[in-house]
């Protein structure tokens, strides 16, 4: 490993562990683009997820001063702080994200989280930031750009499925731009995304039992190619179906986000 002299601020080297899924920024470019987009202000209070080396980290130490990392990884704690501790106050949280009370860590605010999310737990991490979007102001996130292409899908798209109703229902999905193999080290084999969720406010939500939802939404895209009769037959009958305004013979991917919304609450008393 090397690792930037006297704390001078800039990122490290530390060699990729393929079992952590760890694939670091190494592009200018995307990185200025990603620090661009959070547009960090006073105030803010910045959260990321899996610094690695230090490229998006650095950077947004040097325009806001303070941040707070989470990484997993034991090896990049001591060079992460070494590069850091001349640019700004960095407090790392060495722990599994997925055990990380994000609700706590707000302290009564709300957080911003930023994070070059690893390929193969993007999912859970996802849905562990929805379970605190209350104490979340935005999330800025790095995944692959099929998993971000289906976050941000809308109905009657071939990737529109269960993990963009749920994102949906809940926060404003926009992708932002994507970011090729080649800026990475190592590079994956896959493009990348950037992607902003921006959580919904709680009055807004109209979602009675985040539960049913959940149960109605996945029940439906069990299997894609069967109709809402079909799927959801486990859930609810057609005449439900039909009182909540939609057609038993419609497939889960013709359906709005609202109307799962109201499908499901529609269901609380049974």
């Amino acid at each position: 490993m090397t690792r930037s002299n006297a704390g001078d601020g800039t990122a490290f080297s530390a060699p990729a562990k393929k079992a952590l899924g760890q694939h670091f920024l190494a592009e200018q470019l995307y990185i200025d683009k990603i620090v661009g987009s959070v547009d960090p202000r006073p105030g803010d209070r910045l959260v990321e997820i899996g610094p690695g080396q230090g490229a998006i980290t650095l950077p947004l130490l040097r325009r806001h001063g303070e941040l707070t990392a989470i990484e997993f990884d034991r090896d990049l704690i001591e060079p992460l702080t070494h590069a850091a501790r001349e640019i700004g106050t960095l407090h790392i949280v060495h722990s599994d994200v997925l055990k990380v009370d994000l609700t706590e860590l707000a302290g009564g605010g709300q957080i911003r989280l930023v994070g070059n999310l690893p390929y193969n737990l993007s999912s859970p991490i996802l849905f562990h930031a929805l379970d605190h979007a209350g104490a979340i102001r935005d999330m800025h996130f790095m995944l692959q750009k099929e998993v971000v292409d289906r976050m941000a899908a809308g109905p009657g798209s071939k990737v529109y499925g269960r993990l963009s109703v749920m994102l949906q229902a809940y926060c404003q999905v926009t992708a932002l731009f994507n970011v090729p193999p080649g800026a990475f080290r190592p590079p994956p084999k896959v493009d990348s995304a950037v992607v902003r969720m921006v959580p919904r406010e709680a009055a807004t939500l109209g979602i009675d039992n985040p539960r049913r939802l959940s149960e109605v939404v996945r029940a439906a895209f069990g299997q894609r190619r069967k109709t809402l009769r079909n799927a959801l037959s486990t859930v609810c009958d057609s005449s439900a179906i039909e009182a909540a305004g939609l057609r038993p013979d419609a497939r889960a991917e013709q359906i709005e986000v609202a109307d799962f919304i109201r499908l499901a609450n529609s269901l609380r008393n049974e």
